[in-house]
C-alpha cells in the first residue's frame, strides 16, 4: 500500500506564505498524479492544485498566481508553495496521489490532512 505523510501546515497571518510537503512511500512503481485538495468546515473537499509526473499542472481559479505545486519524482514528494495567503484559504489540506504499484495494481491514496489557518 501507499502512505502519504503531509507536513508544513500551521497558523499564518494574511499575506504571508507557507510551504506544504507530501511524501509518498510504499511499493510505488510510478505516481502518475500528485495533488492537493482542501476542505473548510461545512464545505466539500475541493481540488487546489495537481501535477503529473510529466509536470503538467492545473490549479483552482482561486489560487492561480498565488500557489505553486511542484514535485520531486525521485523522492515521490510533492510540494505546495502558498504565497499571499488569505483568510479564505483556511482549511484542512489533503495530499492525494494516484499511480501504479510494483504489482501493477492501480493505487489512489490520501494523506491524513494538515491544518492551514490564515488569521491576524
Amino acid at each position: 500500500q501507499v502512505q502519504l505523510v503531509e507536513s508544513g501546515g500551521g497558523l499564518v497571518q494574511p499575506g504571508n506564505s507557507l510551504r506544504l510537503s507530501c511524501a509518498a512511500s510504499g511499493s510505488i512503481l510510478r505516481a502518475n498524479t500528485m495533488g492537493w485538495y482542501r476542505q473548510a468546515p461545512g464545505k466539500q473537499r475541493d481540488l487546489v492544485a495537481r501535477i503529473t509526473n510529466g509536470e503538467s499542472t492545473n490549479y483552482a481559479d482561486s489560487v492561480k498566481g498565488r500557489f505553486t505545486i511542484s514535485r520531486d519524482n525521485a523522492k515521490n514528494t510533492a510540494y505546495l508553495q502558498m504565497n499571499s495567503l488569505k483568510p479564505e484559504d483556511t482549511a484542512v489540506y489533503y495530499c492525494n496521489a494516484e499511480g501504479l504499484l510494483r504489482s501493477l495494481e492501480i493505487f489512489r491514496s490520501w494523506g491524513q490532512g494538515t491544518q492551514v489557518t490564515v488569521s491576524s
